[in-house]
């Protein structure tokens, strides 16, 4: 069956998998792995077999054509990356975009990711929210913090622990101390934390508490005249 699947997965707690995912990576006939020293230990702990290569941000452009064959040659294939759902900040828009150019059967599982959980706990408007992910460290940096001071709804970043608090003073000097925010750090893992507060209360907390492990920033929207 020619078909590429994109399978969310864990983003720190293995149990965090449908049954259907598994179902699914142990059938295809190739799994695309952004990191397959990673993902084999989601693999072994579901006693899943399948071969699996590596297939990243590096070598994706070079890989393209013979995926797209080997998938037009009737294999299943299946594309993770190393936590969360492929093309989300990952590696995975390209070879989607090919195999719709092919006319090969895309499907994308539902499954985790780590904006939703963040966007609910940290307690801001949910109805209508921006994700920017990881915004440039230099150049452009300060066009996007600008462009995201002017956004009236919830918007969400992906940050760097070693970034974060000089995001969050950035943010902050945009956009007035008062803004209100939260940082979730190691989602679904032993040590999950969402800390909530002003830009300038969140940035004064982790100057003393620096953070460790994966960050999701979610901020509140500009206040709309009354």
């Amino acid at each position: 069956m020619a078909k590429l699947i994109v399978v969310p997965t864990p983003i720190g707690n293995l149990e965090d998998i449908t049954f259907r995912a598994v179902k699914v990576l142990k059938e295809v006939d190739l799994i695309l792995a952004e990191d397959t020293r990673t993902s084999s230990k989601l693999l072994n702990h579901y006693a899943i077999t399948t071969k699996m290569i590596a297939y990243h941000k590096f070598n994706e452009h070079k890989m393209l054509p013979a995926l797209i064959e080997r998938i037009r040659s009737n294999n299943a294939v299946a594309l993770i990356s190393d936590a969360g759902t492929p093309s989300i900040s990952d590696p995975g828009f390209l070879i989607v975009r090919e195999c719709v150019k092919n006319n090969i059967e895309v499907e994308c599982l539902p499954g985790a990711t780590a904006i939703i959980p963040a966007l609910v706990d940290s307690g801001l408007p949910s109805d209508r929210f921006y994700f920017e992910g990881f915004i440039p460290p230099k150049k452009g940096r300060n066009t996007r913090i600008e462009f995201l001071a002017g956004l009236h709804q919830t918007f969400i970043l992906y940050e760097s622990p070693y970034r974060l608090v000089k995001t969050l003073e950035a943010l902050a000097l945009a956009m007035g101390d008062d803004r209100q925010a939260s940082v979730s750090r190691e989602l679904s893992k032993m040590f999950e934390e969402t800390r909530r507060g002003s830009l300038i209360e969140l940035a004064a907390y982790f100057t003393e508490n620096p953070p460790k492990g994966e960050i999701v920033l979610v901020v509140e929207g500009k206040k709309k005249p009354t």
